[in-house]
Parts: structure tokens; C-alpha cells; sequence
């Protein structure tokens, strides 16, 4: 039979403890821990000739040892006639000073402030159920009157919410301080320790009332307390503490190669984030080598936000590849200093020895694994605040291909990178000339970063270059007069300036709703607007409204427009302007030949169905896929079939657009033909290469 309350309100019942310690006989019962665990923070808090209070002792050990060590001045109560009998009884020989007498804690016969400490071993959890709040609280009334000034209530708990809020704000009212300790539980130990970890509060009393409340946490016994100035970011700070050490006790356990878990190291003074990690355990059945336990890769800095690290599949192909029974992924976070790979590894072997997979043997050593065997490089070289989209930076890093770029990221979504443009040096001219040796990559830390200049002929984004290649549905060519082109959204301005310098006779009209952006892209990413290349501030979806009312019509409307919206499961874009009205409206503003080209990001396969059943119904034919290592998927909508094409590179959808347009031209555009990728080879006609244009810009 289990000796465990199995309601919280047994906690509070004298009847219960009656049972439980009759049923428990001699064996001392420790709530939370015994003397070898707690002393530390004890003798810190606790003087050892001042008088203390010990409620619901129980029959712990913890009076007696403390009796041992020099605390000659103890008074234990409980509720409990049974456990008092018995714990006189066992002291009355070794130990005759030390006082046991049955009491109600909160009804107490002492003077005020006769104590200088009250120590509380789980009384005020055991008290502290949801429907006997009340009696808690008056418990800590009691306390409150019994300290003298200068005196520490001490409370070892496992600070459930409910608890600790209501002894923290009973203190706070009073003026007093609140500090609390986490002790985190032993790993060698876990198996038979508590899941979440035990609390040790330290509440004060003040002469004079505190004016504003003094509300600290600390890690461990002597860690650096963190200072807050409302009780709920406390209370929050405590949830995270509880919720890791969760964790960590069902990481070291079990394996659970779906669950791809995920927590933040934040840096213990300043409290910001500083590490991200993920977990990744490898599938069941998986052929690891037996000294495969565990490894800890490092992502390089720039590096977080590629594929392999930020996406799903792309953790589980990497820890795939790495070959361990666990790996952890390592993402080191923007506005922190990192000053060597040696010095990462020392911060982080401590706290990943936490999350080590079950049985892994004892003094096992856990490589370091890296990309590129150093940290890599970021300099963020502006910071500011947009009213629309919050706080950004500007930031230039060094891809894994030893290239520099500099990027445009929303700290919002910092998963998410804006805009990307790739960065040239003096020195770097002409190195990719063929016959030439390629100049080895420049060192970020050599060159300033007012001579580095945005590559207006390189497009970074996978997504970029296959808008661009979208308008081989035109059938572009160099003889043709003019392209009209209208973009939603401008971003740092790559894809427009593209547009302009590389395809004859185009003109662009970007709309633009964050004046912030634009004046971001001059700055920062190079973006100059002349006669071809012209921009409008506002809403996109008005504009459109307004182009359609004025009879304006394009070749070619592109939607490169971010959600900012993360609960509707869509990225790209907002879900108005995929409505049903705003798509017909786009399809009246397109030429009879004009294309239709969506950046859309969706994780939601079913919303994604939805959409392009929805585009079905306006557009008589989509090329629909994937954009290989993103998560943007490209929609190219225009009068004939119904066409999806899948997964491919940039160097295969251009052959495929040129068969495509072979295909579509002998098709009824009133019916709706479904051509997919493995039958093109045969439908389409073969196509004797890229089209001028396209020879010119496309895979630069």
C-alpha cells in the first residue's frame, strides 16, 4: 500500500499524518532532501545559537543532525501526537535538550518575535492544497508574528505555483525580502529522486517595511541571484527551472526520437538568451556504433537558420549523419560574445552532461562536433525598431561556404532571415574569372565593414531565383519591348534590383508597407530606385484594389510578403492576400500571357491543399513545388492546365519550364490537364536550352 497522499487535501488532514506515521513506524521519512543536501544554504541562513522553529517535523532526522552540529536551541512541532511521542522518546537519552511538542502551527502559544529562524521542511506544501488555502495562510501568519526582526522564515519546497505565490505575496505585503534557491537534483541519483526540483525560500523580516519588493532566484547554493520586480516573473522563472529539470529527468531515462526537444541556456547575469539546444535521439533500431552515446554539435554562428539546423527533417538528417544514440544541436545567439570554440565547449560541458541518454557509462567522454571547426562570424552592424514589425537587426556573417553575406532579421522570428544579399571586398573582384585561381575567402576580421558592398547580380534566396525564372512563362526574349512588373513586398530590395539590371526592357513597381524597410534596403543593402524600378509605401492589398480600378494590367505579379501572424500556421503570406476576391483581383491585372508568381511558407499540408485548389478555381494552370533546403514552397499561376511539379533544383526547373511552355501550347486552355514531373520528359517537347534571357541571369 503507498504511504503517498492521493489527494492534495489529505496533505492538511491530521487524521492523515495519524495514519502515516503509524504506518511508517521507525524509518525517518525526509521530505525533499536530508541534512547532507540542505546544510549548506542552512548554516548560511540559520544562525547556529539562535532560536528555531521546526514545523511539521515530523519524524525527519534533520532537528537531530542539526542538534549534532551545534544548533542547541530547536523547537520542534507537529500536528501529530503519534510522531511526537516517538521522536521524545528517541532523543530523551542523546539528546534531552532537543524540545518535540504537539502543536497546531497555526494557533501557536509563542510570544511575538521570539524566534530568530522558522524552518519548514514540506509543512507548507502539505498545507498549501487548492481547497485549504486558507490554512496556509494562516500558518504564515503565524510565522510572521512569531520571527523577530532580522529573522528568516526557511521553507524547503517544491514550489508548486499555487504555494509559492501565496508566500511570496504574504512576505511581499509585509515588506519583507524573498529569495529562493533551486536546488537541482543529484544526475547519479535521479532514478530515485523527484522529478521536479526542491526550493529552498528565504523570507526576511524588515524593521521597516520594504518600499518596493526585493524578489531574487538563485541556481544552486551560492549561485548569483537574479533580482526581479514583479512576483509573476518570478514565478515564471520558477516554472522554466521546474520545466528543465523535468525534462532532464525524462532525457536521462528514455529516448524518444519524435519528441526533438528543445530548450534555452540564458546567461546567468544578464538573464538573456544564450544557447539554444535540440535534441535529437536517433530512430529505433538504428545501426549505432556501441561507443556512440552521445555528441554535442556546435551550428556556426550565421549557420542557425540553414535547413539542416532550423528545420526538423533537417536535425534528424544531421543526426542521421552524425551516427549517435543522441545528439545535441548547439545554436549560439545573436548580441552575445563567443571568444573560441575551446571556451563554448568549456561553458556548455557542465549543463550537457545533463541531458546524456540513459546508461551511458560513467566517465564517458562526449565530443564536440562543428561544421567548420571554428565558431564562424557575425557582426551585426545595425539595430533599430520598426512600428510594424518590432525590433531588427542588420547583421553580416560568414556562410559555411566561406562566402560573406549580410542579412536583414526580424527579431520577432529570428528563425526567419528577411532579406539576404551576399557581400563583395576590394580584393574580391574578378576571382571567379575562368582560367583564374580563386582568391581564398577573406578574413571578416580584416576587412571593415564600410568596404564591403552588396553583389547586386547574386540572388541568395533559392526562392528569389525561382520567381525570377517564372517569367521563362512569358517567353521572354530579346527582342521583346517591355516587361511590366508589380512585387509585393521589398524586403532589402535584391529580387527587384535583379529584375532591373538583368532582364531586358522590365520596369518594376514595388509595394512596400514599412517605410522602416525601404529606408533599410538604401542603407544597408545597396537598393537604388530610378524610372524602372519605382516604390509605393502602403498597403498591398489596397494597391491592388486601386491598380484594378485605374485598368492598369502586368505581365508578371509577384507576392514576396511576410505573415506576421504565426498562429495561422502560414509564413508567407498573410492569409488576406490569398482570398479569393484579392486572387481574382490579381488575375484581372495580369496580360492574357501574364504570370502569377506566390512565395508561399506553409508547414500546413492542409491549408496548403486548400490554397492551391483555391488558385485552381481562378487560374487555369499552376506549377506548384517545393524549394530544395527551404521551407518556401512557389506557386506560378497563368491561363492553360493544371500543372504540380516537384522537388527539384534550379538547374533542373529551367529545362522543365522550357518543356513546359512546349507542352502547355498544344493543350485547350479551357481544360483542366494535369501534367506532372516524371511524364514531362515524354509530353513535353525537347527543348534546345535556356531561353536568351535567361542564359544571361539565371544560376548567377
Amino acid at each position: 500500500m503507498s504511504l503517498l497522499p492521493r489527494t492534495a487535501g489529505e496533505f492538511s488532514s491530521a487524521e492523515y499524518w495519524e495514519r502515516f506515521f503509524k504506518k511508517r513506524g521507525e524509518k525517518a521519512f525526509e521530505w525533499y532532501g536530508d541534512y547532507n543536501k540542505l546544510c549548506g544554504l542552512l548554516h548560511k541562513y540559520i544562525k547556529v545559537k539562535g532560536k528555531v522553529l521546526v514545523v511539521g517535523c515530523g519524524n525527519s532526522e534533520l532537528s537531530e543532525q542539526m542538534y549534532d552540529v551545534g544548533y542547541k536551541h530547536l523547537i520542534n512541532i507537529d500536528i501529530s501526537e503519534t510522531v511526537i511521542n516517538h521522536m521524545n522518546q528517541r532523543n530523551v537519552e542523546r539528546r534531552p535538550d532537543l524540545s518535540f511538542r504537539q502543536m497546531d502551527a497555526t494557533k501557536t502559544p509563542f510570544e511575538d518575535s521570539s524566534f530568530q529562524a522558522v524552518l519548514d521542511k514540506g509543512t507548507l506544501d502539505a498545507m498549501a492544497s487548492e481547497e485549504e488555502g486558507a490554512l496556509a495562510s494562516n500558518m504564515l501568519t503565524e510565522m510572521s508574528r512569531v520571527l523577530s526582526v532580522g529573522g528568516r522564515y526557511v521553507c524547503i519546497t517544491l514550489a508548486q505555483e499555487s504555494v509559492i505565490k501565496l508566500a511570496v505575496e504574504h512576505f511581499v505585503s509585509l515588506g519583507w525580502a524573498a529569495r529562493l534557491h533551486c536546488l537541482q537534483n543529484d544526475p547519479e541519483s535521479e532514478e530515485d529522486s523527484f522529478a521536479l526540483p526542491v526550493f529552498v525560500m528565504v523570507c526576511t523580516k524588515f524593521r521597516q517595511p520594504m518600499p518596493s519588493p526585493i524578489l531574487e532566484i538563485c541556481l544552486g547554493e551560492d549561485g548569483p541571484p537574479t533580482r526581479f520586480t514583479q512576483i509573476s516573473e518570478l514565478l515564471s522563472t520558477v516554472r522554466e527551472h521546474q520545466a528543465y529539470s523535468v525534462l532532464r529527468k525524462r532525457l536521462r531515462t528514455c529516448t524518444d526520437v519524435s519528441s526533438n526537444v528543445a530548450l534555452t541556456l540564458c546567461h546567468t547575469k544578464t538573464g538573456l538568451p544564450r544557447y539554444t539546444l535540440t535534441i535529437q535521439d536517433s530512430a529505433p533500431g538504428a545501426k549505432v556504433p556501441k561507443a556512440n552515446h552521445f555528441a554535442i554539435f556546435i551550428v556556426p554562428q550565421g549557420s542557425e537558420t540553414a535547413w539542416l539546423y532550423s528545420s526538423a527533417e533537417g536535425q534528424e538528417q544531421l543526426a542521421a549523419s552524425a551516427n549517435f544514440r543522441r545528439l545535441v544541436i548547439v545554436g549560439m545567439h545573436r548580441n552575445q560574445e563567443y571568444t573560441s570554440m575551446e571556451a563554448v565547449q568549456t561553458e556548455l560541458s557542465p549543463m550537457v552532461m545533463d541531458l546524456a541518454p540513459p546508461a551511458m557509462p560513467p566517465n564517458h567522454q562526449v565530443p564536440f562536433l562543428s561544421a567548420t571547426g571554428d565558431l564562424g562570424w557575425r557582426e551585426v552592424v545595425s539595430t533599430g525598431t520598426s512600428e510594424l514589425s518590432g525590433d531588427f537587426c542588420v547583421e553580416n556573417v560568414r556562410g559555411e561556404d566561406c562566402e560573406l553575406y549580410r542579412r536583414l532579421v526580424f527579431l520577432s522570428n529570428t528563425a526567419l532571415i528577411q532579406s539576404e544579399s551576399k557581400l563583395v571586398s576590394p580584393n574580391a573582384a574578378g576571382h571567379k574569372k575562368k582560367g583564374k585561381k580563386k582568391v581564398k575567402p577573406t578574413t571578416p576580421s580584416s576587412v571593415p565593414s564600410s568596404s564591403l558592398s552588396v553583389d547586386p547580380g547574386f540572388l541568395c534566396c533559392e526562392h528569389h531565383r525561382l520567381m525570377v525564372a517564372g517569367l521563362s512563362m512569358l517567353g521572354i526574349n530579346s527582342c521583346q519591348k517591355n516587361v511590366s512588373v508589380l512585387l509585393v513586398g521589398l524586403g532589402g530590395g535584391s529580387l527587384p534590383q535583379f529584375l532591373r539590371d538583368f532582364v531586358p526592357g522590365v520596369t518594376v513597381e514595388v509595394v512596400e508597407l514599412d517605410p522602416c524597410v525601404l529606408e533599410v534596403a538604401k542603407e544597408w543593402f545597396g537598393f537604388r530606385p530610378d524610372e524602372r524600378l519605382t516604390v509605393t509605401l502602403g498597403d498591398g492589398l489596397e494597391r491592388i484594389i486601386c491598380y484594378e480600378k485605374e485598368g492598369r494590367l502586368f505581365d508578371a505579379i509577384m507576392f514576396d510578403v511576410d505573415n506576421k501572424d504565426n498562429t495561422v500556421g502560414m509564413s508567407c503570406p498573410p492569409a488576406s492576400f490569398v482570398e479569393v476576391s484579392i486572387l481574382q483581383k490579381v488575375c484581372s491585372l495580369l496580360t492574357p500571357t501574364g504570370v502569377f508568381i506566390l512565395n508561399l511558407v506553409c508547414r500546413d499540408s492542409l491549408l496548403t491543399k486548400c490554397l492551391l485548389e483555391r488558385l485552381k478555381t481562378i487560374f487555369h494552370t499552376i506549377i506548384s513545388g517545393d524549394v530544395e533546403g527551404e521551407v518556401n514552397q512557389w506557386r506560378f499561376s497563368s491561363p492553360g492546365g493544371f500543372v504540380v511539379m516537384g522537388n527539384r533544383g534550379m538547374e533542373e526547373l529551367i529545362p522543365l519550364l522550357n518543356r513546359l511552355q512546349s507542352a502547355l501550347s498544344s493543350v485547350d486552355s479551357g481544360q483542366d490537364y494535369s501534367l506532372h514531373l516524371p511524364q514531362i520528359a515524354v509530353v513535353g517537347a525537347q527543348s534546345s536550352g535556356k531561353s536568351s534571357v535567361l542564359e544571361n541571369f539565371v544560376g548567377r
